[in-house]
């Protein structure tokens, strides 16, 4: 069976948004009259996989990213206004990621954050009220 954690694995960001938009636009030309074959279940199910994977990857590196945005200086006002929201919401998204990296520490698979990790993490992301 096709699940997210199965093919996570095989794809950086990357390749997966470039399998995931091979496989959507063979969908779409299936149903606009083309030659395209339309995909069978097993290939909209990578389909739905794949779109998991992306989501969780770009994620990913968006939480790296507002990690390296605060660790270069910038305020929670500023991360919450490139993200179009505000800064205790980009605060509360990231805090909230760091404890699922805590979380998932030690699973098969997972990386995640051990406790010194964690430590570096919140220091990094200090509080929104420290504007």
């Amino acid at each position: 069976m096709t699940t997210p954690e199965s093919i996570e694995p095989q794809y950086t960001l990357l390749t997966a948004v470039a399998r995931l938009d091979e496989l959507r636009v063979r969908e779409s030309l299936a149903g606009a009259g083309s030659d395209a074959e339309a995909l069978d279940r097993t290939g909209l199910l990578e389909l739905l996989a794949l779109s998991e994977v992306v989501a969780r990857k770009a994620a990913y590196g968006r939480q790296l990213t507002i990690r390296a945005a605060r660790e270069a200086g910038a305020s929670w006002s500023q991360i919450g206004a490139a993200l179009g929201t505000s800064k205790q919401a980009a605060w509360e998204a990231h805090t909230r990621w760091i404890d699922t990296q805590a979380a998932v520490h030690g699973q098969p698979g997972r990386m995640g954050f051990d406790e010194a990790d964690v430590a570096q993490a919140r220091a990094v992301a200090g509080s929104p009220d420290e504007d």
